[in-house]
């Protein structure tokens, strides 16, 4: 009983600390940590020893799946090469230079131990990025900084093993190595096969609630026979979110999408309102035992600011050389090269297959035309990408949010939680005050001081209406599809039988479904060819996310509206309208 009502008034407190976050312009998960703070200074409040796993098992896979189910896909496949770099060069870098100050500094630490410090302090934490989402900061920063977010827990965690092995004397460079592309190929395999049948059983069952059930339970599928496979099971429980994320649009149904997304808003304020509640709430109890064990907590804390300064000075360096290298690869790329190629392209569809060297290497007249649009799709994308990195540079202002907005959080707390006595030789104490410290002053310092950075660096507007340009042509585009599939008889049949062709001509005049004064009959019918004109659009829809034309925000926005659209008008004609 007392258990349960705890539980009420920690999710009581979440939901109103964060509606006053949001009406105080302050970011909930910092009010939550501050509260906690609060509430464990009080003397009859006793916190209870939380064992790690629970975060790293339970809190952390569908918090993690929740943010890669909603990773914008086509901008993270573009700057994918920069966020692997942050997930897994900054993070080895960061940790192997903080490894050698702690093995320097702190007396009878093994430079093993040090690593592995430095291991759980590197990798940004995806719960406390969620605070630079709400600064209204670039589209293609947030990407960056979810991303490497999502991916570097493997590199942290996979170099927090190895440290732990070779403090027992097992250390293997060669094995470390392979430890990790086993752990990494390992998660995508199992995530992207677990995702697909997730998928496939949802569309199977039908039912919204329970199908919403069943996507609770993809994270952990993911998670555990990937971790007892040796691999990382919050990798894995990535890519299961965002191979669910791309397979939705196609397999699964409106109401099915509207349901499984409001509830997983839900888990995810709870969850991650939960995990920096509980962050303020240890703070007495690490305090206090830091203090009997250093007779002061002056150490830990030069050492915690010390290790920040590191992070913060590293991570300057490698933002630098990739800003650097992104202005660089937009460069590069020959735009006059890939017209002419695409040009080439279309004169050979012209031609039709004939006994060239091109006919031969693509295969003879059966795979012509197949092959000749693969090349076509291939070349078009890569204009877009182009045009995507010519239209949203990245510069210094860009770099400096980057840096500052990589907090540390959850991950660096739980991660010092898993080492025990005999890792540390009696230094966990320290440690773990060490680990929280730098994330506490990370979260803190950086998440209240961000919006006053970005409105400092004084970022220029988006180009001339952008947004509202890409949402003209979307429309256009779907619009398009639908005058399309008026015109396709295969396509606008009701039960066999094709519609009233008075209807098709209104449909095709307005393209605008909503009933009127029309009589009852005439309004089914209408509704009717307006949801089969909205299955052609989706389809038009799932084409134009393939090639890069359009954001995945513009995509995402175009595709709630079809859904919203498609569930009003089946609730109408299901009650005879």
């Amino acid at each position: 009983m007392d258990l349960l009502f705890i539980i009420v008034i920690a999710v009581a407190a979440i939901v109103l600390v964060t509606a006053l976050g949001q009406k105080l312009g302050v970011a909930g998960p910092l009010l939550l940590v501050a509260l906690g703070i609060v509430v464990s200074l009080l003397p009859f409040v006793h916190m209870p020893e939380i064992d790690p796993e629970w975060i790293l098992v339970g809190v952390l896979p569908p918090l993690l799946y929740s943010a890669a189910v909603n990773l914008p896909a086509i901008e993270f496949r573009r700057d994918f090469r920069p966020i692997a770099g942050l997930a897994v060069v900054l993070v080895v870098v960061s940790a192997l230079v903080l490894g050698i100050f702690f093995w320097l500094v702190i007396p009878a630490v093994s430079l093993p131990l040090g690593i592995a410090l430095g291991a759980i302090l590197s990798p940004t934490d995806a719960v406390a990025t969620s605070i630079a989402k709400r600064q209204g900061i670039a589209p293609r920063v947030v990407t960056m900084l979810e991303g490497e977010s999502l991916l570097n827990d493997a590199t942290a965690l996979v170099l927090l093993r190895t440290a732990i092995a070779a403090i027992a004397g097992g250390f293997s460079l060669w094995g470390a190595v392979g430890a990790f592309v086993w752990a990494v190929f390992i998660a995508v395999v199992l995530g992207t096969l677990i995702g697909l049948l997730i998928v496939q059983v949802r569309a199977w069952v039908g039912n919204s609630a329970a199908n919403t059930a069943i996507s609770f339970t993809a994270p952990f599928l993911a998670y555990l026979p990937t971790e007892q496979l040796g691999g990382s099971g919050l990798v894995a429980a990535v890519v299961a979110g965002i191979v669910t994320g791309q397979q939705a649009v196609r397999r699964l149904t409106p109401e099915q999408r509207m349901s499984e997304a409001m509830n997983w808003r839900t888990i995810e304020l709870v969850l991650e309102g939960a995990v920096f509640l509980l962050m303020g709430l240890e703070l007495r109890d690490i305090v206090t035992d830091n203090i009997h064990a250093h007779e002061g907590l002056w150490f830990p804390i030069w050492l915690a600011l010390a290790a920040l300064g590191i992070i913060l000075v590293v991570r300057t360096a490698y933002v630098s050389l990739l800003v650097w290298g992104q202005g660089r690869r937009a460069r590069r790329i020959d735009r006059a090269r890939l017209e002419a190629f695409r040009a080439r392209i279309e004169t050979l569809s012209a031609q039709g297959p004939t006994k060239t060297r091109e006919a031969r290497l693509l295969g003879g007249p059966k795979t012509w035309e197949r092959r000749l649009g693969a090349m076509r799709t291939r070349v078009q994308r890569s204009l877009r990408d182009l045009d995507y990195y010519q239209s949203t540079p990245m510069g210094w202002k860009h770099g400096t949010v980057i840096v500052w907005a990589g907090m540390r959080g959850v991950v660096t707390l739980a991660a010092a939680q898993t080492l025990t006595r005999e890792d540390t030789d009696d230094h966990r104490a320290l440690l773990v005050f060490i680990a929280f410290l730098v994330a506490f002053i990370s979260l803190m310092l950086q998440g209240f001081t961000l919006p006053w950075l970005v409105r400092l660096l004084r970022f220029p507007p988006s180009a001339g209406g952008s947004a509202d340009d890409e949402r003209e042509r979307i429309d256009d585009a779907l619009a398009q599809a639908g005058r399309e599939a008026l015109a396709d008889p295969a396509l606008m049949t009701r039960g066999g039988a094709p519609f009233p062709p008075d209807v098709i001509d209104r449909a095709r005049a307005r393209l605008e479904m909503t009933p009127d004064d029309e009589s009852t009959h005439a309004a089914q019918v209408l509704g009717e060819l307006r949801l089969a004109l909205i299955k052609a659009q989706r389809r038009r829809l799932v084409e134009l996310s393939s090639d890069g034309q359009f954001s995945s925000a513009t995509l995402k926005r175009a595709l709630s509206e079809l859904d919203a659209e498609e569930l009003s008008l089946t609730l109408r004609l299901g009650d005879g309208v």
